[in-house]
């Protein structure tokens, strides 16, 4: 029995990746997908190649090109690697990324922080209720210690003294780029402009709620849409049921 997986759930934010469970158990119900997990320690300097390469050393184990996919900061090192290693990239699936892919949650802490003169703790309270809105199935707490841990040992490029930049553009394999109508950080319009670099057969989709984690809110949807492209790119993948939000 081959076990080589279908597809590869990057998760780079150790702070965050619970949010993702959802939809990868979804996802492993109708095919075999693995989470790779990337967790840099507080002693490392932040380094999104280190993640790059490391991701890359995994890859090269398995027998043939996936499809990858990614939300958030890991969706951005899903990037960078499937623009530096196309070959080893079947199709890629970026969730709440910008067209200026540098341009994340980290992003808008750091900016607020500057304007407002509030603790990290009430900022990152703050936080929460825009990424994730007012109903939280959990006490806000865990959410503010996600997001506190996920500052911490995200390969983020940004900090309070500088925010960087990076290179626009698309990729050489199919791209996917979802993102749900109300996100406070990849609005309409940073989503929109993705156009300006899709292929035939490249995709736009928005979920209708959800915010910046809609993946978490609205696993099912999420991963039909993910399953419809695959299958688009590969004939091997198994059909399932829309599911239309």
């Amino acid at each position: 029995m081959n076990l080589s997986p279908d597809a590869i759930w990057v998760s780079a934010s150790d702070g965050i990746r619970a949010f993702d469970r959802p939809v990868v158990e979804y996802l492993s119900q109708n095919l075999t997908i693995a989470q790779w997990q990337y967790k840099q320690t507080l002693d490392e300097a932040s380094s999104s190649s280190g993640a790059v390469e490391r991701l890359h050393h995994y890859l090269t184990t398995l027998e043939h090109p996936v499809h990858l996919v990614g939300h958030g900061m890991s969706g951005v090192i899903a990037l960078l690697y499937a623009r530096e290693y196309p070959e080893r990239v079947k199709s890629l699936s970026l969730l709440s990324v910008a067209a200026q892919p540098a341009v994340t949650w980290h992003t808008h802490y750091y900016v607020q922080r500057q304007l407002l003169p509030c603790s990290r703790e009430q900022l990152l309270a703050q936080t929460v209720r825009t990424l994730f809105g007012a109903r939280l199935p959990l006490q806000i707490q865990a959410f503010v210690k996600a997001l506190d841990r996920d500052l911490e040992t995200s390969p983020t490029f940004h900090s309070l003294y500088q925010l960087a930049k990076l290179p626009k553009g698309g990729t050489s394999m199919p791209l996917l780029v979802c993102a749900a109508d109300n996100d406070a950080i990849v609005d309409w319009q940073c989503h929109a402009q993705w156009s300006h670099w899709l292929k035939p057969g490249d995709r736009l989709w928005r979920c209708p709620q959800g915010r910046h984690f809609f993946h978490f809110f609205y696993p099912e949807q999420v991963g039909n849409q993910l399953c419809q492209f695959w299958q688009s790119v590969s004939t091997s993948l198994p059909q399932l049921l829309t599911i239309t939000p």
